[in-house]
């Protein structure tokens, strides 16, 4: 999932992080707008990443919650549901067809199922939101930077990597053994905690209230850092940025709703700020 904490670069550093690279591969102009330019639209937030917040900061207050007492299910739908009112009354969502209500069950459904096959919560839990950090290259001029939704400890000494999925279909088998956000938080474990160590790799698919566990070698974590590395270098010297055109793409869409080219938007955007500086207070 991803943060919207900034990334606290120091001179000469760039931090990237896994939704960054994947935005760029999958929209480069919007990557440009987003992180370069730096001159983002009021693009408003879709019903399943809103469900995907609230389900998440659901998971997360019930793993604090038991590390002190014991928590009943009822009461963390009460606070899902506390906080999914307080939420979607501030935020800009996007409700269509009435599908907040069918939203709203289908998150009430994933925490049930979850608590339901969880309990009684025993996993020695080291950490929530655990933030990994480690450099790509030898000068540490390049880094990636993620937050692990729950990292635990197994009995043998492995160190399991929880994330929590709220995603409506199923991945297929190559997609975990291609993932690239757990295999950075392998990377990132081993960077603070030694190379020797044992990681595994935990999808929590609530929608299907199945849990998927995968493992990488050492070969294939030195392989991703390479090619990331290569992919950030091609990124910094990039001079062309495309658009994907694509129908959920939030940035092209929000262009085709507006009858609105890139190259008018940062006019328009440039022109509204110049006035609005100008105005008196």
């Amino acid at each position: 999932m991803a943060r919207s904490g900034k990334s606290e670069e120091k001179k000469d550093e760039k931090i990237f992080s896994h939704s960054r690279l994947w935005l760029y591969e999958s929209c480069p102009e919007f990557y440009k707008l987003k992180y370069i330019d730096k001159k983002l639209p009021p693009i408003p937030v879709t019903m399943p990443l809103f469900l995907g917040t609230v389900t998440h900061e659901a998971l997360e207050w019930l793993y604090h919650q038991v590390k002190h007492r014991e928590v009943t299910v009822d009461e963390l739908i009460e606070h899902f549901a506390e906080n999914w009112v307080k939420q979607i009354e501030k935020d800009n969502i996007v409700i269509e067809n009435g599908d907040e209500i069918d939203s709203y069950n289908k998150g009430v459904r994933f925490l049930v199922d979850y608590y339901t096959k969880n309990k009684p919560f025993n996993q020695n839990v080291l950490a929530i939101e655990h933030k990994i950090l480690f450099p790509l290259d030898t000068e540490g001029k390049y880094k990636i930077q993620g937050f692990i939704d729950r990292l635990d400890m197994a009995e043998d000494g492995t160190y399991e990597v929880h994330d929590y999925k709220t995603n409506q279909s199923m991945k297929k088998k190559e997609d975990f053994e291609n993932d690239k956000q757990l295999a950075f938080y392998d990377i990132g474990l081993r960077e603070t905690f030694g190379k020797d160590i044992k990681v595994k790799l935990v999808w929590h698919f609530l929608n299907f209230n199945m849990k998927i566990v995968s493992q990488r070698t050492p070969e294939q974590l030195e392989k991703l850092k390479a090619d990331t590395l290569e992919l950030v270098k091609k990124i910094e010297s990039a001079t062309e940025w495309s658009s994907c055109n694509g129908r959920y793409c939030d940035w092209c869409k929000y262009k085709r709703e507006n009858k609105i080219t890139y190259e008018e938007f940062i006019k328009n955007y440039d022109e509204l700020k110049r006035i609005s500086l100008s105005l008196p207070d």
